[in-house]
């Protein structure tokens, strides 16, 4: 039995392996990005263009190896970006240089982020296979409220949790939509290289709408916008066709199902 105490260092060991292949894909495209390719996609992308984000200062949790923040800087916002991975941070300084873009990264576990209130932001910005590493969605809510300023927005686009109660081929249902136990297994490879030699033990959650709503709700925040998509951005589930540009759906599913959302919210 693996104490609680233990899945943040099994969740950071995994995600400090997965960087060199990531790096390395196909699918993040990386030479690509770094001669001025925007990795952000459609959905949030317009989103974040409707705050106007020239000179705003922008707080990214989880940004893993610091594309998407790198391409927030060059949509004109001063950027700090977050993430528990060092292997992850040390890339993203790096890739950051390699952009001439002036970013700040920070190695941190986000629900410690900014424990004192005393780092405020225009904007905070999450997305994508992000807050299912965590356990306690109030505390993962309460950072982000203490990090805007009032009248600051956050934007958040993710997978629709209806997705995490499959199994990794989207053909059965297999976990609970509403979760309180932590889903413990062995994972092979990576969404970004399913071919990479990695065999990691991780540790994630699944929160329902409702619980990821009222979170931020009891936070403080209000709520501005909601909603579902019938496809996913990204072509990193087994079974997937491409539709249009940016839209993938499962090849074997006939009727339209939530596949992800986005949210946006103000802090009064």
């Amino acid at each position: 039995m693996i104490e609680k105490t233990d899945y943040l260092e099994l969740n950071k060991k995994a995600w400090n392996n997965k960087v060199p292949y990531h790096i390395a894909s196909n699918f993040y495209e990386n030479e690509a990005f770094i001669k001025g390719k925007n990795s952000l996609r459609h959905i949030e992308l317009a989103l974040l263009n409707r705050l106007n984000l020239k000179d705003k200062s922008l707080l990214h949790l989880q940004c893993h190896f610091g594309q998407d923040s790198i391409s927030l800087a060059r949509l004109g916002a001063k950027v700090t970006g977050v993430d528990f991975s060092l292997a992850a941070i040390e890339k993203a300084r790096e890739l950051a240089i390699l952009c001439k873009e002036d970013l700040v990264f920070i190695e941190e576990d986000v629900l410690k982020y900014n424990g004192s209130g005393s780092a405020r932001f225009d904007v905070v910005f999450t997305s994508y296979g992000t807050i299912g590493w965590f356990s306690d969605l109030n505390a993962w809510a309460k950072v982000v409220a203490r990090s805007l300023v009032s009248g600051g927005s956050f934007v958040m686009v993710d997978f629709h949790p209806f997705i995490w109660s499959f199994d990794d081929d989207l053909k059965s249902l297999a976990y609970d939509y509403f979760q309180a136990e932590p889903i413990v297994e062995v994972t092979n490879g990576t969404y970004a290289d399913r071919e990479a030699p990695l065999n990691d033990t991780i540790a994630t959650w699944n929160h329902g709408m409702s619980e990821i709503i009222s979170a931020l709700l009891d936070a403080g925040l209000n709520l501005k916008e909601f909603k579902e998509y019938d496809y996913s951005t990204y072509d990193c589930f087994a079974n997937l066709q491409q539709d249009a540009p940016e839209v993938f759906r499962f090849k074997h599913v006939s009727v339209k199902i939530p596949m992800m959302y986005s949210l946006v919210l103000n802090k009064p």
